[in-house]
């Protein structure tokens, strides 16, 4: 079997892990400015055999006016710059066809913070994007590639690539896999390339944002009893929710985040903020926990109450407590994602993917294949998210299991290839669906 991640692909990663492409959301001061749209005019320039781009733009505005949009994403956005430095690219391989014969493979080109120069050391890739997910988009391109040899590959059946920004950031997918997908710009099978092992994953969890806001007034250190104290009503509903919300929800996932409310040591800080994250496996428990979470609250609100209502220091924080604690949403209403599909299942299999029966999905942007008719989506790519350190420094990705990428996108290509049918029937009529 000939190795397909050659020296043109591994050159073209450590090409497109020296662009910094941190999504705006995430950038930290250390970061470079992004060149997203140049990267991406390089990775539809490395696609081979066919391929042409059919669109490399920013997304419209009117994207962004839509349920769903978390707030920190329609904050950056005022920045007309924010859109525009925020492209995704739309590559195709044979003509616009029926969805029972296209085959769609996402992946997102957009990192979080933390950019270094990369190094390859012969079996790995160093850098920020190495597996998350500039690694797997170009073993997809090798991949893709090879699979074009096969004669039915553009001529019976087409391939769509979508390299989005956006993902990164808490963004979601909302300005730039969202708005292809509701373009039809997906298939008969829909793959998007995250880092799960080559495991074949059927799901993803959507998540939800509470930003719990406490609006109160200062006061001198000399007398904190005139002030109200956001840093312990904050620091106890942390602990409070923690403890009611883990497990409240059968398979959520609960991450109380930041809690700010200042710096210095002199003063009581009347206000400020906690985050919580919270993912959810399919919509309805989304609805679920958001209920939760605002019934929880108002639980510790009165809890707190009663604990600190009699003492000196805190008790006008306690009276008021409910007063001047709010729960707001950053993002809430998501879709997930959990389809079952035995035809795609088995073709997954034939391709080398590996399918684990009870393996919890992730966040990603698959959520928003969630409810496609005829249609089965799936989230397969090389590496982990925590042993490849995604998110972390020293992210990494070995040469080995980018070949085996490759190698199993090539399969499951062609496996698709050979299970549609030459179109024999009306004129013009695109060739019929797998069988």
């Amino acid at each position: 079997m000939s190795a397909l991640f050659t020296g043109r692909y591994r050159e073209l990663l450590l090409d497109l892990l020296r662009l910094p492409s941190v999504n705006p959301l995430e950038t930290g001061p250390a970061d470079p400015p992004s060149r997203l749209p140049e990267l991406l005019e390089r990775y539809a320039a490395a696609a081979e055999a066919g391929f042409r781009t059919v669109r490399l733009a920013a997304p419209p505005a009117d994207c962004l006016d839509r349920p769903g949009v978390p707030a920190t994403v329609r904050t950056a956005a005022r920045d007309p710059r924010f859109l525009a430095g925020q492209p995704s690219l739309l590559l195709r391989l044979g003509p616009e066809r029926e969805r029972a014969d296209t085959v769609m493979f996402n992946v997102h080109l957009d990192t979080v913070a933390g950019h270094t120069p990369p190094v390859f050391d012969g079996a790995r890739f160093t850098g920020r994007g190495a597996v998350d997910a500039k690694g797997p988009a170009v073993a997809l391109l090798a991949g893709l590639a090879a699979a074009a040899a096969h004669p039915a590959v553009g001529r019976d059946v087409t391939v769509v690539v979508q390299a989005v920004a956006g993902e990164e950031g808490g963004a979601l997918g909302t300005y730039g896999t969202r708005p292809l997908m509701e373009a039809g710009h997906h298939g008969r099978l829909n793959v998007f390339c995250e880092p799960t092992g080559l495991r074949a994953l059927p799901r993803a969890t959507a998540a939800m944002t509470a930003r719990i806001t406490v609006a109160g007034e200062d006061a001198v250190d000399d007398h904190p009893d005139a002030g109200h104290n956001a840093t312990v009503l904050l620091g106890f509903l942390a602990q409070h929710l923690a403890a009611r919300l883990d497990g409240a929800v059968p398979g959520a996932r609960v991450c109380v985040a930041g809690l700010h409310t200042g710096h210095t040591h002199n003063r009581v800080h009347g206000t400020g903020t906690l985050l919580l994250n919270l993912s959810y496996r399919t919509t309805a428990d989304g609805d679920r926990l958001r209920i939760a979470v605002t019934r929880q609250l108002a639980e510790g609100l009165d809890r707190f109450a009663e604990l600190f209502g009699s003492g000196r220091e805190f008790a006008r924080t306690a009276r008021d407590a409910a007063r001047v604690t709010r729960l707001g949403w950053d993002k809430h209403g998501l879709p997930a994602l959990d389809n079952r599909d035995p035809w795609a299942e088995a073709l997954l299999t034939r391709a080398g993917a590996r399918l684990p029966a009870d393996e919890p999905g992730f966040t990603c942007d698959a959520v928003w294949a969630a409810g496609l008719a005829d249609a089965f989506t799936v989230v397969l790519g090389p590496g982990d998210l925590a042993a490849n350190r995604a998110h972390a420094p020293g992210e990494f990705v070995d040469l080995a299991d980018l070949e085996d990428f490759a190698q199993v996108v090539r399969r499951l290509v062609t496996s698709f290839a050979d299970g549609v049918r030459p179109a024999v029937a009306r004129p013009g009529r695109p060739a019929a669906g797998p069988r």
